[in-house]
């Protein structure tokens, strides 16, 4: 029998519940939420909208276009939050400030955050802001999933050995709790993974399907 994963069906119906550029702005702090964050330009908006079949997030070939959390609400107790993206040299250092003080109180704050998925370009894992992340994640002992995105870019065998290496490296620096995989919007790579992650996180079971 089909198995039929519940997160399928809630993601496809995600709709766009608020912006905040403030923790105090954020919706209650109560229910489950899951976090997508990423360097700038590493394919976040891009991965969220492949897995909820929609255009909710905004993309851009500029850099540095998510400058609010903003929430996605998939049913009444269960969202996901689009993060800043960090790290890019031309938005305003004041306007950095922000951000990072925000992001910072957000991840510090939210007891309903069951997890985070992070999104690191496969063609350059592994950035200071990916291990300031796997930092926090470790000390806080937040659940991390990594999406190594944009792997149609690279052959499969090279985008297999990126992520060969990347799993020896955060296991040496940060243990066993993050996990990861390769990830293609455009190709749907990786999709079902995520969905697995996600649902797990949700504390969806999967059902047969009908």
């Amino acid at each position: 029998m089909q198995v039929k994963n519940p997160i399928l069906g809630l993601c496809q119906k995600a709709q766009f519940a608020l912006s905040a550029a403030k923790v105090e702005q954020c919706p209650d702090d109560q229910g489950y939420e899951v976090a997508f964050a990423g360097r700038s330009n590493a394919g976040k908006s891009s991965a969220l909208n492949t897995l909820t079949h929609a255009s909710l997030a905004r993309t851009s070939k500029t850099p540095g276009r998510t400058q609010l959390l903003n929430f996605f609400s998939l049913d009444d107790e269960r969202r996901l939050v689009d993060l800043p993206g960090y790290g890019y040299a031309k938005v305003p250092i004041p306007l950095k400030q922000h951000w990072q003080k925000h992001l910072e109180a957000y991840l510090g704050s939210r007891e309903c955050l069951r997890g985070i998925i992070l999104m690191m370009d496969v063609r350059h894992p592994m950035t200071d802001f990916d291990k300031m992340m796997l930092d926090w994640s470790k000390a806080s002992r937040m659940p991390m999933h990594i999406l190594l995105t944009k792997a149609d870019k690279l052959t499969h065998g090279a985008a297999k050995n990126t992520l060969l290496k990347v799993q020896s490296e955060i296991r040496k620096g940060w243990g066993d709790g993050v996990t990861i995989q390769l990830f293609s919007a455009p190709k749907r790579l990786g999709v079902e993974d995520a969905y697995r992650v996600l649902a797990g996180w949700m504390e969806l079971e999967d059902k047969p399907a009908v």
